[in-house]
């Protein structure tokens, strides 16, 4: 939103300075991206008189002036053709800075003749390209030497940039912004002669029609306007033209300079038609199928039943709320107008700007939210304005639909500024501050002030929003500078205990090889129901695909699904994870964190070196033990249980537990789940749920030294015992680990047999058990002690025997 200051005191009586305006704009909320002071460059430039021109004695093309200035008579040496004896121009002095050139002036000789200074062009004050000659000020009427340039031409008057949020929709016209820093106490706001009422003489021959179904015709509750006949759409005058490419806008007519004009001092959209180009009666109504418009920004635009349109016998003339039309545009030639000020929905205008792509300052008002009142004056105000810069007569006002009828009244109770914003200001004060800006307060016998909330205030939806009024005009560098308390003399962590793990089983399975994955939390119900799903709770009301209707009850269907789709485009050995959330109903605690990972073909490609097999469900338990390790879960006390849920193969899967508390499941997809994904095995999967794993110990006390490394050798003895088929491993290995803890350093499977030589339904577990000495070297005495005790730890506890 850009406006010069001369245009700001329009509206705004105020001795205040350019610089407390400034600083007072941004303590408003109303944010100053820029200053632009286009006199600061010309200051060095002043009025001359050309006191005679003759031809240099060296050069046909220059002339020797003698020029009159502030500073006195100087000579100059002047290449422009129109140079002549008398003539009224603009001085540069030696040492000033040319804008348009770059060019730093010094005093210098030119072809044998001295010059002190300049006689410039526009082009060299960059004002303009014309460069054919120097600037001639015409006879002199009303000039005086010295006199300066910017201020003659009106370029004294600064331009002020600032960024409008999108909830303060009022101060998009300059009235607003006036309306803001007289309630701040810089000021007083103006009335304005404009929205005074004017009468019309005669009935328009046009009026305006809606024809628009019932549940639509808040699209445009209402629309009003009038016919003017005889006007003269000439160039505007030079003082409208200057403010509106003050602010970047290219002056084009009269009547189409005053909707520019009007739009921007006022915030209040117009459009004029040529009323000699409307045929029949405009009316609002929706765009037909296959219409299309060519608008004033040169460019066709097809339009769609859902487009509102501004439309005659011919077609749409205009789009509502966003552009007119190119073939019912206003020209020099226009005669007799008719104007359009309307009311339209704000969430129409935008998704109709946006579908078409057009953004223009119309639309940027009316998707805002306009002052419904602005419907009624912003007829008087163009009223006042065509007739006085083109003449012409009006007719009396036509209108169609009403004006919305709406009274918003807040309550605020004053003691609540002090509560939410930590200044305590008196309540005659709140009172006052509110009925500068507009608002109707009355105060109730309990101290309430009901507060009537003005038309052109859209954003005032209850108490909170009174208190930022308070406290924005009260001054925010009135509120004192409270410090946050100090839970502790060090930072509080970055991170929490939940993103933390997350991050470290990222780690973990990265360095496993897996690609993360990042998959909606949604599925298809089929998929739902091959993870167990079963509570409708978990279905969406609004999905954003009909196929995606259910919240994952497993992170594994994403996973699945995208390793089948690279299976069909020529990729079928995958790993994926991804660290994600799953749902098993509807409360916070139902959302569970889980790292999920899938393998899925060869764990080891054909190769020379090395035979080529399939994934399995170990390669899915050491995902999760690389998982739970990294997470500092104890991984050598976790039992394994071959209870993992339905989706895992039978046989083929178990859970990691820790006590009673489930860690992990892993092991190989189930054929079933596999047909339903169309999905290839095999697959093997592991799910890790983060929230299940202990908290750590809080570190207290001295920190404990490093064990010494043992200064003896380790023994490794072997040891086969033939169990029955059923035992797990993992019994022999306890067991074998419980014989002597302190000596015993670790336990491992090296070898399973079936076959000849062992019972029916028996296998032979081959465990490497590794002695550690700390204190001396073992004798062969000791050791076949500690062995005997490892036999009989392992046979009492799976039954077997040690194998002959």
């Amino acid at each position: 939103m850009k406006f010069t200051l001369s245009w700001l005191k329009d509206h705004l009586e105020t001795e205040a300075s350019l610089e407390e305006i400034v600083e007072k704009l941004s303590m408003l909320g109303l944010e100053v991206e820029g200053v632009e002071d286009r006199a600061a460059a010309l200051r060095p430039f002043t009025v001359a008189r050309v006191l005679a021109a003759e031809p240099h004695p060296d050069a046909d093309r220059l002339r020797v002036c003698r020029v009159e200035t502030i500073e006195g008579e100087v000579q100059v040496v002047c290449g422009a053709p129109n140079a002549r004896t008398g003539m009224w121009g603009v001085f540069a002095p030696p040492g000033s800075h040319v804008p348009g050139t770059g060019v730093d002036l010094k005093k210098g000789v030119i072809r044998g003749v001295e010059s002190n200074g300049m006689l410039v062009s526009e082009r060299e004050l960059g004002l303009s390209d014309d460069h054919e000659g120097i600037i001639d000020l015409g006879a002199g009427e009303g000039l005086a030497v010295g006199q300066s340039f910017a201020s003659l031409q009106g370029l004294d008057d600064p331009v002020i940039e600032i960024a409008i949020t999108p909830n303060r929709a009022d101060c998009l016209g300059v009235r607003g912004v006036a309306r803001d820093l007289a309630a701040a106490g810089l000021g007083r706001l103006k009335p304005s002669a404009l929205m005074s009422p004017s009468e019309g003489s005669f009935d328009s021959p046009l009026a305006w029609r809606r024809d628009l179904p019932a549940e639509w015709e808040q699209s445009c509750p209402y629309v009003a306007g009038r016919y003017f006949r005889g006007v003269t759409n000439g160039p505007s005058p030079r003082w409208l033209q200057e403010r509106l490419k003050a602010i970047g806008l290219r002056p084009i007519s009269a009547l189409v300079d005053i909707t520019n004009y009007v739009t921007y001092d006022l915030g209040r959209p117009l459009h004029v038609f040529d009323a000699d180009k409307v045929k029949g009666h405009p009316t609002m109504r929706f765009a037909r199928d296959g219409e299309e418009i060519l608008a004033l920004d040169g460019r066709t635009y097809a339009l769609d039943p859902e487009t509102l349109v501004i439309a005659d016998e011919q077609g749409p003339e205009g789009i509502g709320g966003i552009m007119g039309g190119e073939l019912s545009g206003c020209t020099e030639e226009t005669r007799n107008v008719f104007l359009e000020v309307a009311l339209f929905d704000p969430i129409m205008v935008a998704f109709t700007g946006r579908r078409l792509g057009i953004h223009s300052d119309a639309r940027y008002r009316f998707e805002r939210g306009l002052d419904p009142e602005s419907a009624a004056w912003g007829v008087d105000v163009a009223t006042r304005l065509i007739l006085e810069l083109c003449g012409g007569e009006a007719s009396h006002t036509v209108s169609a639909g009403e004006l919305p009828a709406e009274e918003r009244r807040v309550s605020l109770r004053p003691g609540r500024v002090a509560e939410l914003g930590g200044v305590d200001v008196p309540s005659e004060r709140q009172q006052a501050l509110l009925t500068t800006l507009g608002f109707e307060v009355t105060e109730s016998a309990e101290g309430t002030l009901d507060c009537r909330v003005p038309t052109w205030r859209r954003d005032i939806e209850g108490e909170a929003c009174l208190v930022e009024e308070v406290l924005r005009l009260n001054g925010y560098e009135s509120i004192p500078a409270v410090s946050l308390p100090r839970e502790s003399s060090l930072p509080t962590a970055a991170l929490n205990l939940s993103q933390k793990r997350g991050a470290a089983a990222r780690t973990a399975l990265a360095w496993a090889g897996l690609e993360e994955a990042v998959t909606f939390s949604f599925v298809a119900e089929r998929q739902a129901r091959a993870f167990g799903w079963e509570n409708e709770a978990l279905r969406l009301d609004n999905p954003i695909s009909s196929d995606l209707d259910i919240m994952r009850p497993s992170v594994l269907p994403t996973l699945l699904e995208a390793a089948a789709r690279n299976a069909d485009r020529g990729y079928p050995d995958v790993g994926l994870f991804e660290i994600g959330p799953q749902y098993s109903g509807t409360a916070p605690e139902d959302q569970a964190s889980v790292a999920a990972a899938l393998r899925a073909g060869q764990a080891i490609s054909r190769h020379w070196l090395d035979r080529a097999r399939p994934v399995d469900a170990f390669d899915a338990k050491a995902d999760a033990e690389r998982v739970l390790e990294a997470l500092g879960a104890p991984v050598a006390n976790l039992q394994v249980s071959p209870d993992a849920p339905a989706w895992y193969h039978p046989g083929r899967s178990g859970a990691l537990r820790l006590g009673p508390k489930v860690l992990a499941w892993f092991g190989e997809l189930h054929p079933r789940v596999l047909r339903a994904f169309d999905a290839r095995g095999p697959v093997v999967a592991c799910e890790v749920f983060l929230d299940a794993l202990p908290q750590p110990k809080q570190k207290g006390g001295k920190a404990k030294p490093p064990a010494d490394l043992p200064a003896f050798q380790p023994v490794v003895r072997d040891f086969a015992f033939v169990v029955d088929e059923a035992v797990p491993a993992e019994k022999a290995v306890r067991a074998a680990k419980g014989a002597d803890k302190q000596l015993i350093q670790q336990v491992e499977v090296f070898d399973l047999y079936r076959g000849k030589g062992l019972p029916e339904n028996s296998k032979s577990l081959a465990l490497a058990v590794t002695l550690q000495p700390r204190d001396k070297t073992l004798t062969e005495a000791e050791l076949e002690a500690v062995s005997a005790k490892i036999v009989q730890q392992v046979t009492k506890a799976t039954g077997g025997s040690l194998r002959g």
